[in-house]
């Protein structure tokens, strides 16, 4: 695996936590009669276990080395966004139109006017471990050009319909074999990002008026769609609801914030007018969890009322930046906004995102140089604590059915799953800086090992959890048939 160091169910912490299980003579029950509790009731099924655990892009290191991208594959990311990739101008060699298809004025049905080669490596890696893209047709945010007030690629394109037919050939190539290309699924193709934040001076992702990009937006959806009825074509990458219910402390804010909600009506109002395929909308937020679960609603409602009822949500930008960049904390908040995700009304999400990197967008690898001896970075590209926030949430996905599961609680999160053998996981995360004590409720289903993250710990086995350390994620193994063993130490977690 190219130097990478897995976990392996047979390691010593593993096997002496396998140990204490089996031993029932050394099980303790513990009383937790205080609230919260988590009660599970495995006969009632809600529904899949949503793809929900997502990422932006992939780990890449240097030009085009993704020795990393085995992580994903562990993990079970279903989607990586191409969004972003490579850096600033989508490195000149990735993704965007204008990397792909570097003279506009070239001719669009001649395929040596493309150039795929960097991302053509790029998503058979993604592919190679399980992973399908989430391709953005457009351009990478120029915020680097925007602090010297200068913009490069961000303005309408010059010919919409022509736009249009080179996307149309970037399908081609990726779906269909055209100009020796590839037959992958590739479901999602999301036209642009954010094109709504036009106002004042921060212009980096489209210079245009909004009606504008609506009226792009009609032509490319309805010339992908009439040539590919089997993919799905969406956007507009939203910037986010934040009005609708968020943090109003900074005024010079709230018009900005006000104008993403409007922009959404308007869209909305567009493509139903002008009958445009929107077979998902998508959009950002980089918020809390308490504010997210208050406007998740809004996009679904306005969609149903214009009678866009089988569009799907992608919330394929998120995070939060009020934690330590790859910390157990923000593991505990990756982990809070996917269970509510699975509960609330998302479809599809990509957290924001997986590169490797030493910024505030990259919670998951730690950053790794490839000129660097392994002797001077020996931890150099492995996973933070955040990753199994994501690693322990596809266990869920392995089991794929999810089940009634009430949390009292406002920090406490946790959802269910289980298989139709009997087996089932619990995923529980403590969003907070206090130790979570709770009553565990399983309807007969036993409890059994567990993985847990917090700030103490890094992905360790343990045996039954009452109560969850400040910024832990954790998921407990269950069985149906038996009682529910309770083990207790002084910090509510056995070992």
């Amino acid at each position: 695996m190219n130097g990478i160091h897995w976990k392996t169910p047979g390691s010593a912490k593993f096997v002496a936590a396998l140990a204490a299980v089996l031993a029932g003579a050394a099980l303790v029950a513990v009383e937790t009669p205080a609230a919260p509790r988590i009660a599970v009731d495995f006969n009632v099924a809600t529904g899949p276990v949503k793809p929900v655990n997502g990422v932006g892009q992939g780990p890449l290191v240097g030009w085009i080395d993704t020795r990393l991208f085995p992580y994903l594959a562990e993990a079970g990311i279903p989607y990586a966004r191409l969004h972003d990739v490579g850096g600033a101008f989508g490195g000149n060699r990735f993704v965007d139109i204008p990397n792909v298809f570097p003279d506009f004025d070239a001719d669009e049905n001649d395929p040596k006017s493309y150039d795929f080669r960097f991302t053509d490596a790029y998503l058979k890696a993604l592919i190679d471990n399980g992973v399908e893209p989430f391709y953005r047709l457009g351009v990478t945010i120029e915020n680097c050009a925007a602090t010297i007030g200068t913009t490069h690629r961000v303005a309408p394109p010059k010919d919409f319909a022509k736009w249009a037919r080179i996307c149309e050939h970037v399908v081609r190539h990726y779906t269909q074999g055209w100009a020796n290309g590839f037959k992958w699924k590739i479901t999602y193709w999301e036209i642009w990002n954010e094109p709504e934040d036009v106002g004042g001076t921060r212009r980096v992702m489209w210079t245009g008026t909004f009606r504008q990009y609506c009226e792009l937006y009609e032509i490319a959806s309805k010339h992908l769609k009439k040539c590919f009825p089997e993919i799905k074509v969406g956007g507009f990458a939203g910037c986010g609801f934040y009005s609708v219910y968020g943090d109003m402390d900074n005024p010079a804010m709230h018009e900005r914030y006000a104008s993403f909600t409007r922009n959404f009506d308007e869209f909305v109002a567009f493509v139903k007018e002008r009958k445009c395929p929107l077979d998902f909308f998508s959009y950002h937020a980089y918020d809390t969890v308490k504010n997210f679960t208050h406007y998740m609603d809004y996009p679904r409602k306005k969609l149903d009322e214009a009678g866009f009822r089988n569009t799907e949500i992608s919330l394929n930008e998120w995070l939060s930046w009020s934690y330590p960049i790859g910390s157990a904390a923000q593991g505990a908040f990756i982990a809070s906004m996917m269970i509510e995700m699975q509960r609330g009304p998302v479809d599809t999400a990509m957290v924001y995102d997986a590169r490797c990197g030493a910024n505030a967008c990259a919670p998951l690898f730690k950053p790794l140089d490839p000129d660097e001896p392994d002797r001077a970075c020996r931890d150099a590209g492995m996973p933070r604590k955040a990753y199994f926030a994501m690693l322990y949430f596809n266990e869920l996905r392995k089991l794929g059915t999810a089940v009634k599961c009430d949390v009292a609680g406002e920090e406490l999160h946790a959802i269910a799953a289980r298989d139709a053998q009997g087996n089932g996981a619990l995923y529980v995360a403590n969003n907070s800086d206090k130790p979570i004590r709770f009553a565990l409720e399983l309807g007969g289903w036993s409890a059994g090992l567990v993985r847990i993250t917090d700030d103490r710990r890094t992905d360790e086995y343990t045996v039954t959890v009452t109560e969850l350390p400040p910024h832990a994620v954790a998921v407990i193994r269950l069985r149906e048939g038996g009682a529910s063993p309770r083990v207790m130490t002084s910090d509510g977690v056995g070992r």
